[in-house]
């Protein structure tokens, strides 16, 4: 029985500590975990843990805090210190016997220096992308983290190179599309659930952050407008899928009175698995629509600043996880000022009219999930992190 002390900053990052959780508890059924996460790590705690220990549970919820960007980290960085001061604080007076990390490297850095020199076990589980910018923070993995846990194969020889001590068991998202009820549902009992008419669909993914929507949902809805309007699309209904951290009003403000463009909550990948194509931003998403299936074309525009300080730093070729897992495009990514409602019109009518397109793209998804593994990656991590505290 051990004590953990887990830190997500975001939905993908409570997406995966919700499912290591689900591991640690199956392999030491005595856990003790506190941790600043979401809704789902909550409802995991609440279900599995069997620890009647004070201090167990949910300390802080990342939806209070998520910001994307170097203007608004800089913007928001006294709320980032009171969160520091209050973390630090919490671990210090509970006394873990490991602090588990979970990507979201802005905040999680500070974490493991502090944890690190306060004489704690530190574990980073999702590497930090530092393969494609601010490599100088690989010297932090090595200086304060006791195991890395990484969960893309690219990412061996990268690390390998670089003398990080890590284990790779595959990938977690695995177990989360596989596993997830949404899947199951017919397109007959999705729309029924959902509130939807039975109109041809595509998806579009917004983002989670309150940054990325104000961005890209102006875009989307051009691209609605100049898609309905255009012959034999009529009938289609643009989906929105809202992100777990956000309201569907702070998308529908944008939708006005389209009749033709929905948003609902809580079916992300029913939306994803049951429409004709899928207008993703980059992230966790486009992942997740390879590995279920959907055509999809990635979209992202930020502020100028942003992302001319992030094209100076950046050094791989693509911004999307299965591009990267392939090292090849396997689907189109229109990035800032080439993320036009034109540009998308045209890519999504490809992906529906243009079938050997269509199919190389699928194909293209069978790889990326070949080259994840199988399923079970979230408990194997679990067991092996029990395994590094048992040495």
């Amino acid at each position: 029985m051990a004590r953990y002390y887990i830190i997500a900053g975001e939905a993908s990052g409570d997406l995966h500590g919700a499912n290591l959780m689900k591991g640690l508890y199956a392999e030491d059924p005595g856990a003790e975990i506190r941790f600043w996460g979401g809704g789902l790590m909550d409802s995991v705690c609440k279900q599995y843990s069997k620890s009647a220990a004070p201090g167990c549970g949910l300390v802080h919820d990342y939806k209070e805090g998520a910001v994307i960007g170097f203007t608004q980290v800089f913007l928001h960085a006294r709320a980032f210190a009171r969160r520091f001061t209050e973390c630090t604080a919490d671990i210090s007076a509970w006394n873990p016997d490991v602090v588990i990390l979970i990507d979201y490297p802005g905040f999680n850095f500070r974490i493991a220096e502090f944890a690190h020199k306060a004489g704690l076990k530190v574990f980073y589980y999702i590497a930090p992308k530092v393969w494609a910018s601010r490599e100088s923070r690989v010297r932090k993995l090595r200086e304060f983290v006791d195991k890395l846990f990484i969960v893309f194969p690219f990412e061996i020889p990268y690390f390998t190179s670089k003398g990080v001590d890590f284990i790779y068991k595959g990938n977690p998202l695995v177990d989360a599309i596989d596993g997830s009820s949404q899947l199951g549902l017919t397109e007959e009992e999705f729309l029924k659930q959902a509130g939807l008419p039975d109109r041809p669909m595509v998806a579009l993914l917004a983002g989670s952050r309150s940054g990325e929507i104000s961005s890209m949902m102006p875009v989307f809805m051009e691209f609605a407008d100049r898609m309905h309007s255009t012959e034999g699309y009529s009938d289609y209904l643009f989906v929105v899928a809202a992100a777990p951290s956000r309201t569907a009003e702070e998308y529908r403000k944008y939708i006005g009175d389209r009749e033709y463009v929905r948003v609902i909550s809580g079916f992300s990948y029913a939306v994803m698995r049951h429409s004709r194509a899928a207008v993703v931003n980059s992230g966790t998403a486009s992942l997740e629509c390879a590995l279920i299936g959907t055509p999809q074309v990635v979209a992202y525009r930020t502020a100028s600043v942003n992302y001319m300080i992030a094209k100076a730093i950046i050094k791989v070729r693509f911004i999307s996880l299965g591009n990267l897992i392939l090292g090849r495009e396997c689907f189109k990514e229109l990035l800032q000022q080439y993320f036009t409602p034109d540009n998308v019109l045209y890519e999504v009518r490809r992906l529906i009219e243009d079938t050997d397109y269509r199919q190389a793209m699928i194909s293209g998804y069978a790889e990326i999930r070949a080259s994840l593994g199988g399923g079970g990656a979230s408990r194997e991590v679990a067991k092996s992190m029990i395994e590094e505290l048992n040495k």
